[in-house]
């Protein structure tokens, strides 16, 4: 017998099948393997070239980025070692030297 993902809610591993749909019979989601395929997807953070990015990547940034609430400027070619993702709008977080802790988008950095 294939062993069953656990629930993408909950985690529980008492999954079950009925029919295409798998079910949690602790927190009463239901799921197909193709919805599950295709959120797993579309957490995955690419930089400006489409390459995906990892935890612990080393970046760079392709654009001046201004620093809001100062008149510092990111330049461009900055490089930026040992990246955290993150969700939301600013997707990455990193320390960036001379400026301290930052959020960046992925949009405006490249992966080394």
């Amino acid at each position: 017998m294939p062993q069953l993902p656990p629930c993408p809610q909950c985690d529980s591993e008492y999954t079950y099948e009925d029919g295409v749909q798998l079910v949690c019979p602790e927190c009463a989601h239901e799921w197909t393997e193709a919805e599950l395929a295709a959120a797993e997807a579309a957490n995955v953070i690419r930089d400006a070239n489409g390459n995906e990015l990892q935890d612990g990547d080393t970046i760079t940034v392709i654009k001046d980025l201004k620093v809001k609430g100062s008149s510092s400027v990111v330049k461009v070619g900055t490089k930026v070692k040992s990246i955290r993702l993150t969700g939301g709008d600013h997707d990455i977080d990193c320390k960036i030297d001379g400026i301290g802790a930052m959020k960046l988008k992925s949009e405006f950095v490249k992966k080394v």
